[in-house]
């Protein structure tokens, strides 16, 4: 990452921390609800399919929010896009703390998922388009990593305030700390610049920003892109949505116990997304993906239904994070060189979240079949199955590595 970074521009350099917060601190506000589950289970009364429907109404209202937000980017600029999507989702996870009733909590939670659906596609777009091409896959890998930085962040909140708050509060106070990722915006405002080709389309109808990735000219890359978000939010919402509340209640570990585990993997996941970064620079976008969504069957698989102790289940906790990051470290970079200069926010957001819309069965599915198999089998099948779709996508797809965007240099101030 040293090499990389020593020969970025401040303007480059500017972009990266702002990708980078933003993407941390939408990781803080959305890992928050997989800790939370339990508590809300309790609080409201409700099954584990309905707490799984929670998460699955964030990833469909998030599909939405990453195609509107990405054809904002086109049309208005990727910067002022960003203060918006940033306030939406801090907003929303703040509001989710004063939740009443379950109902209340599925309108907040659909909100959210716009908000933190639509800052993806802002920040990666941006960062793609600043940063130069020989970097881009270490540069945007190493953004994804800011998720573990996030996820790690909620843990320890988390294991802070059910430690010494009663757990019917615990779960408000941890929501009403998501109002912080809005003073991110004060940064974005003063700190960066609009890559010139991002209002290129500005006298462009919104609708023909939000339709032009159905063009013949890049329709193959949307249906295939839109298959690989699939399978790639599909094995990833199916595995840690429910992994907190498999620690607990199938392995019986208490809330700092079941926290170690997760630490495991979180700092598993920030590396694999900084080595996904630096293979894909290496030996191309495909071959990248594919190694790491083989890996993840095989590990996801052996996590689950092989007779492992507790501290075996401690040690495979690190491949499984580690080969689980590679695949969304990778799409940012791909997305964003399947497309030209004009629907690029737009495309890119599309097929990052579009797999969201369908992937946001998984959760749901992986809490009705724990009734009938046991939540670990559940989880298990559903990510293997979800990152199978990645490997058929992937092969369909071309080599972009390299690819040089229009202006790049305009860009690096």
């Amino acid at each position: 990452m040293s090499n990389w970074y020593s020969e970025s521009s401040p303007l480059e350099r500017r972009t990266f921390w702002a990708s980078f917060g933003g993407w941390a601190l939408d990781a803080l506000d959305v890992q928050m609800f997989g800790l939370a589950i339990p508590a809300l289970i309790a609080a409201f009364g409700i099954s584990k399919a309905d707490a799984g429907l929670l998460g699955s109404v964030t990833l469909f209202f998030g599909a939405f929010g990453g195609w509107l937000g990405g054809a904002l980017g086109d049309r208005f600029g990727r910067v002022k896009a960003l203060q918006i999507t940033v306030a939406t989702f801090a907003l929303a996870t703040f509001a989710c703390a004063f939740a009443m009733t379950y109902t209340q909590l599925v309108i907040l939670k659909a909100i959210q998922g716009l908000g933190f659906g639509a800052e993806w596609a802002c920040g990666a777009v941006l960062m793609a388009e600043v940063i130069r091409a020989e970097h881009r896959g270490k540069a945007l890998g190493s953004v994804q990593s800011a998720w573990a930085v996030g996820w790690g962040a909620a843990v320890l909140l988390s294991a802070l305030v059910f430690t010494y708050a009663p757990a019917d509060i615990a779960w408000r106070l941890l929501f009403a700390l998501g109002l912080l990722p809005a003073l991110l915006i004060v940064f974005i405002r003063r700190g960066l610049k609009e890559p010139p080709r991002a209002t290129a389309s500005e006298k462009t109808p919104f609708f023909a920003t939000l339709s032009g990735i159905f063009h013949r000219d890049v329709l193959r890359s949307t249906l295939i892109g839109g298959l690989f978000g699939i399978g790639a939010h599909g094995g990833y919402a199916a595995l840690t949505t429910f992994l907190p509340t498999y620690l607990r209640e199938v392995r019986q570990l208490s809330v700092l116990g079941s926290s170690g585990y997760l630490a495991v993997i979180i700092v598993a996941f920030f590396c694999g997304c900084v080595a996904s970064g630096i293979i894909s620079d290496r030996i191309g976008r495909r071959a990248n993906v594919a190694f790491f969504a083989s890996a993840c069957i095989v590990t996801v698989l052996v996590y689950i239904f092989a007779p492992l102790t507790n501290g075996e289940m401690l040690v495979l906790g690190f491949p499984l994070g580690f080969f689980s990051a590679g695949i969304p470290a990778s799409m940012a970079a791909l997305f964003s060189e399947l497309y030209p200069a004009g629907v690029r926010g737009t495309g890119v957001g599309f097929c990052y979240n579009f797999g969201r819309i369908v992937s946001a069965a998984f959760p749901f599915l992986v809490g009705f079949l724990s009734d009938r198999i046991g939540l670990g089998p559940a989880i298990g099948i559903d990510a293997a199955l979800a990152y199978s779709l990645v490997l058929v996508a992937v092969l369909m797809l071309p080599e972009t590595r390299g690819k040089v965007f229009e202006q790049t240099a305009a860009t690096r101030a």
